[in-house]
């Protein structure tokens, strides 16, 4: 096999597979098409719902013989120490490669959604949180060291990012999006992929498409979105991060639409995907969705009928294990139900994508190196410029913030002295190792209440619980008055529990009926302010929580979206004034917990208005987010008539009127006033994050072209259409500080695929 032409580096991807594909067996064929996870068990108490009915038996040292297309998380199932790890997974691959014919390895992947999901690895902030940053350089920045962590240790993908759209902040995996609106989770989605990828890393794009809209704000409930909703909001981060990003790779979504499964809709997988924006990678199945087509969705009977009709949407590769695409296929083909057309198309993807990964070369080698420091200074870095740029700042009405170095400090509540209060559902500690009880962290995580002891070493610090994150149990209460009463200022330091399947109030399957915050917090959050003592309420959650019950009652409001591994020292920093905070809001905060699902992009009837007596308002909205410093706003644009294909530069001064450096968010809106059919009020389409030192002013200018206000019409067509718009620049999707009028000209243009859809900008 060595001089046969597949395996000669100097001839195109293509060339190569092509000729080992028509060396190959069935059976070899089909082994490229799933994984199987090493390790893993169907027993205790980390097993995901269904995952006993989902999982199939296989011997080892019988299957690899046909070959193996992937590696289900080798780190990320258990703890291992990393180069433990990294040797053990080499052991494999050589095992792999020495059993079958044509020594092919297989692709290891892991969840990489805040850092590489293994024990001793840096835990970087949610993706929420990367969405309060509006920092896309920084978020690519850290996925690329992200990505060079996975390679030290031989793993070729990444299952992230989530570029799912918050439709209902209920929904327990809100944490783990970037916020509520498209084009900031394109723009920021985008960033990450660059990252990981230029790691060689093969980025994978979830879930495609339609699991965030899920009814009820259920976990793998039906979606209720219309058509326009599901191109214009869904679809476009997507788009985004394939065109402009690059990924390689996208993982089908479990749920349905119109009675569709995605796993299962060749108009989605196929013809959208492929055929009309050109995607060349592989698609992978979430974990076990193939087989849920049968045992959930009930459009198939058989797991063999489940293998035909994923494979026939576009599904390249069974994860995590193997259950459809396995004998049940082989056997299917044999008896001339299932074409084998298909299994080609599907494994050519595969081996094309190991190609281009080197897997396919004679000289591959999977020797780790002996050093490997997966939380290194530089990652710990990142991950505090991440933790501190994401803190929003909600309010500081009478200037309590920040802190006096030498004040009486009363910490109050169930996320001030715990370390997972920093940590998402997908990250190790959390999503792992609570399984594990007995060992250690493997990293260093500061508290909330650690942190600001050593932000503030001469300021009297008490502490005191107060009550659970979930649990009914007040009897702290007393304790927490107490401490707060003889303090000069209470931190209520509240907030989630991350955690998977219920087992958490924020993470996949830990769904919520409305935005309370959960158990008895707010209960808690009433008698401490009811001390007269001031609070400032500092909020650790995986999604927006209802607080117009406190409007005007707070000293201060600080919220972090599970900041990570520096989250502690992050939010210290706000509260002492070392860090002048810069977050925004990516999702809106409502009044009132009930109300949902809403969010900042609604036409004019999601609006509050005279014939209903509710008002969905929220109390902060999108973009939203305070300084300790002023900023003022100058702009000398002017209205323009320009052709439905023309584009428009706008400029906006800002400078920093206040006595300390700060951040400003320049975020640019369009209201587009008449179209054919209803349009958000406003959406954004354009952001530039500002720093600036005292009195320094910058010029921000941005280069919108029209198609950037295109939309689906009724006829399923983007289209940018002649007639008025409105291009709003301001801080947040509530304030306009300037606002240009724009007359487009010219017939309505169809966009195809090749539309422009990121809104240029630069800083002079």
């Amino acid at each position: 096999m060595t001089t046969a032409p597949w395996r000669d580096p100097a001839l195109p991807a293509s060339a190569r597979v092509d000729d080992l594909l028509s060396r190959m067996t069935l059976q070899e064929k089909t082994a490229q098409l799933y994984g199987v996870w090493v390790g893993s068990s169907t027993d205790g108490g980390g097993v995901a719902p269904l995952q006993r009915e989902m999982t199939a038996d296989y011997d080892w040292d019988e299957l690899i013989t046909h070959g193996l297309g992937q590696l289900t998380r080798p780190f990320g199932t258990a703890p291992v120490d990393p180069v433990k790890g990294a040797l053990a997974l080499a052991r494999a691959q050589r095992q792999i490669t020495a059993a079958g014919r044509f020594g092919i390895p297989a692709v290891a992947h892991e969840e990489c959604l805040a850092g590489f999901t293994t024990w001793q690895a840096t835990a970087y902030p949610v993706p929420l949180a990367w969405g309060a940053t509006f920092d896309a350089p920084l978020v690519e920045e850290m996925a690329r060291r992200i990505g060079a962590d996975m390679r030290s240790v031989g793993v070729h993908q990444g299952l992230a990012p989530v570029l799912d759209v918050v439709r209902d902040p209920r929904w327990g995996r809100v944490e783990e999006t970037i916020g509520e609106d498209p084009y900031l989770t394109g723009t920021i989605g985008t960033a990450y992929v660059r990252g990981l990828e230029s790691a060689g890393v093969i980025a994978t794009l979830k879930h495609f498409a339609g699991y965030a809209s899920s009814a009820g704000a259920r976990n793998l409930a039906p979606v209720r979105a219309g058509t326009r909703e599901f191109a214009d909001v869904t679809l476009l981060p997507f788009e985004m991060a394939l065109r402009e990003g690059g990924a390689r790779s996208v993982m089908a979504a479990y749920t349905e639409t119109d009675g569709v499964p995605a796993s299962a809709d060749p108009w989605l997988l196929t013809e959208l995907l492929r055929d009309e924006w050109g995607f060349t990678g592989t698609v992978v199945a979430d974990y076990f969705g193939i087989g849920f087509l049968r045992s959930l969705h009930r459009v198939t009977g058989t797991d063999t009928e489940s293998a035909h009709a994923a494979l026939r949407a576009g599904i390249d590769v069974e994860l995590p294990t193997l259950k459809c695409y396995g004998q049940p296929l082989v056997d299917a083909i044999h008896a001339g139900e299932i074409p084998e057309e298909l299994v080609d198309r599907a494994v050519r993807r595969v081996l094309i994508q190991k190609c281009e990964l080197g897997l396919l070369d004679e000289d591959w080698d999977p020797e780790p190196t002996e050093r490997i420091d997966l939380d290194s200074t530089v990652a710990r870095g990142l991950a505090r410029r991440l933790a501190e740029e994401s803190v929003v700042l909600l309010d500081n009405p009478d200037g309590v913030l920040p802190l006096a170095p030498d004040t009486r400090i009363a910490v109050v509540g169930p996320r001030a002295a715990d370390a997972l209060a920093m940590l998402g559902c997908y990250s190790f500690p959390s999503h792992v190792l609570t399984h594990h009880p007995g060992v250690p962290m493997g990293i260093e995580i500061p508290t909330v209440l650690e942190a600001l002891r050593t932000e503030l070493p001469d300021a009297k610090v008490t502490f005191a619980e107060g009550c659970g994150v979930a649990e009914p149990d007040t009897t702290g209460f007393e304790e927490a008055v107490a401490r707060a009463s003889e303090a000069d200022v209470c931190l209520a330091v509240l907030g989630d529990r991350a955690g998977l399947f219920g087992r958490g109030t924020s993470g996949e399957g830990c769904d919520v009926s409305d935005l309370r915050l959960p158990g008895v917090q707010g209960e808690l959050l009433d008698a401490l302010v009811a001390t007269g003592v001031p609070v400032v309420l500092v909020l650790l959650t995986g999604r927006p929580y209802a607080l117009g019950r406190w409007q005007g009652r707070l000293g201060a409001v600080v919220q972090a979206f599970f900041p990570g591994e520096e989250g502690g020292p992050a939010i210290a920093g706000v509260l002492s004034g070392r860090v002048n905070p810069s977050g925004r809001l990516p999702v809106s905060v409502p009044k009132e917990p009930g109300g949902q699902p809403w969010t900042y992009l609604q036409p004019p009837l999601g609006l509050a208005a005279e014939v209903s007596n509710l008002d969905p308002t929220p109390l902060y909205a999108f973009g939203h987010g305070r300084s300790y410093t002023d900023f003022a706003w100058e702009s000398d644009a002017a209205d323009a008539e320009i052709g439905t294909d023309g584009s428009y530069d706008l400029s906006v001064t800002v400078r920093n009127t206040g006595d300390r450096a700060g951040a400003e968010v320049v975020q640019l809106y369009l209201h587009d006033p008449v179209a054919t059919v209803t349009r958000p009020d406003v959406r954004l389409v354009g952001y530039q994050r500002v720093e600036l030192s005292p009195g320094e002013s910058r010029r921000v200018t941005f280069h919108f072209h029209t198609d950037l206000s295109a939309f689906t019409n009724r006829a399923n067509e983007k289209v940018v259409e002649p007639g008025v718009l409105e291009l709003r620049v301001g801080p947040s999707s509530a304030e306009a500080r300037h606002t240009t009028r724009l007359t487009l000209t010219g017939p309505v243009r169809t966009l195809g695929p090749d539309r422009r859809l990121i809104c240029g900008s630069e800083v002079s």
